[in-house]
């Protein structure tokens, strides 16, 4: 009987715990989509977007930028072509997944996604307003991971003039490779893009490559 009780203590603290973390990161994704605030400090040809304090700038390639912690690697990819098309598309809520919520603010559609990688690492893939962030983090460092995240992909605002020009340029390839933003990389595509990208354009994250 005792240990019948405790297995229900113990089911209760653990079933509470994970309810609290669910709307702690609840808190955090909602409170970055309905935040009224334009605030900007990184300007790029056609966007711009706010860059969290702890967060520094390691490359930038057009549309492709690489963004670092103290601890951690951000890669973020905004996707122009789609944003000037206005490219649907829809997502399903994984029930597999350690955290999975469609994202959704006036007519900007997006998901969060949230798999285990390995050991304690977490892959977390964050898509909103035709952009993209991906970012793996230990799990204790989850919650400000999607605060840095969210921070900056909800705030990246387009310039449609710039945008237009650019996509009617020469300048602009349209048989060029492109990151699909829209697609679920998962581990296994994730370090087969992100080898390649880190080849060409910067050092790899010590935090997943062990």
């Amino acid at each position: 009987m005792k240990r019948i009780i405790l297995l229900s203590i113990i089911m209760f603290f653990l079933t509470g715990c994970t309810s609290i973390e669910k709307n702690l990161k609840e808190s955090i994704i909602n409170d970055a989509l309905l935040s009224e605030a334009q605030i900007y400090n990184t300007y790029r040809k056609g966007y711009k977007y706010y860059k969290p304090r702890g967060l520094k700038l390691l490359n930038s390639d057009n549309y492709n930028e690489i963004l670092t912690s103290d601890k951690y690697t951000y890669y973020l990819y905004v996707d122009i072509v789609s944003y000037y098309h206005k490219t649907n598309f829809n997502y399903q809520e994984n029930t597999t997944s350690y955290y999975s919520k469609k994202l959704m603010r006036n007519n900007k559609k997006g998901y969060i996604e949230i798999n285990n990688y390995k050991n304690d690492q977490y892959l977390v893939e964050i898509m909103y307003n035709y952009a993209k962030i991906e970012v793996i983090v230990l799990e204790k460092d989850l919650n400000n991971a999607i605060a840095n995240s969210m921070s900056i992909i909800s705030s990246i605002t387009y310039n449609d003039n710039i945008i237009k020009n650019y996509l009617s340029s020469t300048d602009y390839d349209m048989h060029e490779e492109h990151f699909n933003i829209f697609e679920i990389v998962g581990s296994d595509n994730y370090l087969e893009f992100t080898e390649d990208y880190d080849t060409e354009e910067g050092p790899k994250d010590p935090d997943y490559i062990n």
